[in-house]
């Protein structure tokens, strides 16, 4: 299974989302995760196009989630950011060939397409099990008590305060 690189970028914004008080620029996600705010501002707007998140306009605007970090799933994430089309795309290549199958031979899907439904079923049943806030709660547990409550210090600060001078 291969996902965008956006998909990572938008879970993490999401996590991040969980922290803060108030509305994000997409500019300040961009600034604390290092990548560009022009691809960023894709994903955020993938993510508010599926209504995870949603824009607050003016000067001390930005992006919030639309609802409790428990009631957003990775697999919210991942649809929003890569669609819900399937992995898999059966082309039905035993029809085809010297030896082709018959269309009448073919009435059920065959054992690779099954294999694999089976696992994108798995798959996604196992990425909607996990919320946003399950991956807040691993950040802490990963990096220390102290790693969101860092962020939402940092997200509070102004630019200008974050300065080496400060």
């Amino acid at each position: 299974m291969k996902l965008s690189g956006g998909v990572e970028w938008a879970l993490h914004c999401c996590v991040v989302l969980t922290t803060a008080s108030d509305p994000v620029p997409a500019v300040r996600l961009a600034e604390l995760h290092d990548v560009s705010p022009s691809y960023l501002a894709k994903q955020l707007q993938a993510l508010s196009r599926a209504e995870l998140v949603t824009s607050v306009q003016g000067k001390a605007g930005g992006y919030v989630l639309t609802r409790a970090p428990e009631l957003i799933t990775v697999l919210d994430v991942v649809q929003a950011v890569d669609g819900p089309q399937p992995a898999f795309v059966c082309t039905e290549i035993r029809q085809r060939g010297p030896l082709a199958a018959h269309p009448d031979q073919c009435t059920r899907p065959c054992a690779i397409t099954r294999a694999m439904a089976s696992a994108e079923a798995a798959w996604r049943a196992a990425l909607r099990g996990i919320s946003i806030a399950d991956l807040a709660r691993s950040v802490d547990e990963d990096y220390g008590p102290v790693a969101l409550s860092s962020i939402s210090t940092w997200l509070g600060s102004a630019p200008q305060d974050l300065t080496p001078d400060s």
